[in-house]
């Protein structure tokens, strides 16, 4: 079967390190269940692991894709929870494992023609949700849910901050806020992403750095370094900054002065439960919210979505098609 693989990294050309190529089908261990992939995602790990920031060289090579939805072996239409790991050892949360793993860290993901997972990964994909849309998912959708939801808990007319408006997780943290009944705020250095954004039901989209109309009770930080400052001093006494990714950089300045003296709270979400994502899509069911696809690409042209990424060029979800396997004919 086609796969993406990583079989080297470089931080300076991290797409140097990306193959296609044919590798045999996976076989799905006790507990397991190998799916078909039908639709996968394109997401900034991927590219972290191409660069080799947190992910051994000596787990290399392994196939990329921490998103998918498919089929299962018994032929229903599943969708991937990505996160690996035990709920006992997490005190109820796999995402609190020491030993948790998201896909294509410990184990194959989903650029490919199949993969395995464990059977309590997979979860039925509704009938109102398309393949494109459920591949969307797993990853930058649910990390948004349990970044607003879980972490910050926002209620409806809560004063929200986005920083960096466009990405994955951004324009999924915009909408399910906007859904949820909250103020939302965007910023992003492009004046077409924050066009779109408007279009996303955001009160107002400024260009990264500008001083707010108000002070906000959240913000969701994905950018790190670059706009760090900037989401500080958007929060309001007592506010919250939930912060799940440093696109920038990982080490801005700490501003202890401001965080202490304005009781302000920062807290770190990583992925989501098997829970959460289950409760996502019952709330997409309810609210009628989408995914944001920018474009679909077959996986032979996988090297030019990474490229798009690398240059900021989308905005939402780019989705990744592997082929039909001869024996499936044109159809799922």
């Amino acid at each position: 079967m086609l796969a993406a693989t990583a079989i080297s990294q470089s931080a300076t050309a991290p797409l140097s390190g990306l193959v296609l190529r044919d590798i045999p089908k996976p076989r799905a261990k006790p507990g397991w269940s190998r799916v078909r992939v039908v639709a996968s995602s394109l997401n900034m790990h991927d590219l972290w692991t191409l660069r080799g920031v947190g992910h051994p060289p000596e787990r290399l090579p392994i196939v990329l894709g921490c998103d998918a939805a498919g089929y299962d072996e018994d032929d229903n239409e599943v969708i991937v929870h990505p996160v690996i790991g035990d709920p006992d050892a997490g005190f109820g949360d796999e995402t609190l494992d020491p030993n948790r793993a998201l896909l294509s860290e410990q184990h194959d993901g989903a650029f490919a023609e199949y993969m395995t997972v464990p059977i309590r990964n997979l979860i039925p994909k509704p009938p109102w949700l398309s393949f494109d849309e459920a591949a969307c998912l797993p990853v930058a959708w649910t990390t948004a849910y349990r970044m607003l939801f879980t972490q910050a808990r926002i209620q409806a007319g809560d004063r929200v901050l986005v920083q960096g408006a466009g990405g994955g997780v951004a324009s999924a943290a915009i909408k399910l806020a906007v859904a949820a009944g909250a103020v939302v705020f965007a910023t992003s250095r492009s004046a077409d992403k924050r066009s779109e954004a408007l279009t996303w039901g955001v009160r107002e989209a400024l260009p990264s750095g500008e001083r707010l109309p108000e002070r906000v009770d959240v913000v969701i930080e994905t950018v790190g370094e670059a706009t760090w400052s900037h989401s500080l001093k958007s929060l309001r006494p007592g506010g919250t900054v939930v912060i799940a990714g440093a696109t920038s950089g990982a080490n801005p300045p700490a501003d202890l002065g401001r965080v202490f003296y304005l009781q302000q709270r920062i807290i770190g979400s990583t992925g989501c439960t098997r829970t959460e994502l289950v409760a996502m899509l019952r709330m997409l069911e309810a609210t009628g919210v989408r995914p944001v696809i920018d474009r679909t690409l077959p996986l032979t042209d996988i090297h030019k979505g990474f490229q798009l990424m690398l240059d900021g060029k989308l905005t939402g979800k780019l989705v990744i098609h592997p082929p039909v396997s001869p024996e499936l004919g044109t159809s799922p």
